[in-house]
């Protein structure tokens, strides 16, 4: 195999040193290992078993942190189905989860009426079963809550908080 060299002013080099320094180049230039982005990612395993309880029932995030939640139904009862509303700041869980009604227990879809009321929305997930979703955590610090819609379940328990200071 024969080697090329390229004339430069200092003298002759190989070829092959201007593409490892362009490479090089390259990885120093991109955003995403400049910017730290995936560093940003906070990965939180949300776990809920046949007791009706979010475990952790407690995230914290700092403000605009990205999250990824992870929703793992883990019970044994197959009928069982349930999701995670996240609420924006100041709406009262109670009165959201009456107000999703029998629509958010047949499709775990939070109906458009009170969507406004929603940071982020996990659909119903069936024993066994997972979801995620990625967003961004409020800019305004404070406690933010999350409730299951199943009809039922918020009443008995199923809702947790997210923290962001």
């Amino acid at each position: 195999m024969m080697k090329r060299w390229i004339r430069t002013t200092n003298g002759t080099a190989p070829r092959r040193s201007y593409l490892i320094a362009g490479f090089v180049s390259l990885l120093l230039c991109s955003p995403t290992l400049t910017t730290g982005q995936a560093a940003d990612l906070k990965i939180v395993e949300i776990t809920i078993g046949d007791n009706m309880r979010y475990a952790p029932a407690v995230i914290e995030a700092q403000p605009g942190q990205r999250l990824r939640v992870i929703l793992k139904a883990a019970g044994k009862i197959q009928a069982l189905s349930h999701n995670l509303v996240l609420l924006k700041k100041g709406t009262d869980p109670r009165s959201f989860v009456d107000r999703t009604g029998k629509d958010a227990g047949e499709t775990g879809l939070v109906p458009p009426a009170t969507a406004g009321d929603v940071i982020v929305a996990l659909p119903l997930v069936k024993s066994g079963a997972t979801d995620e979703v990625t967003f961004e955590a409020p800019r305004q610090p404070g406690e933010y809550v999350f409730v299951c819609t199943f009809p039922g379940h918020f009443n008995l328990g199923m809702k947790g908080h997210l923290i962001v200071k």
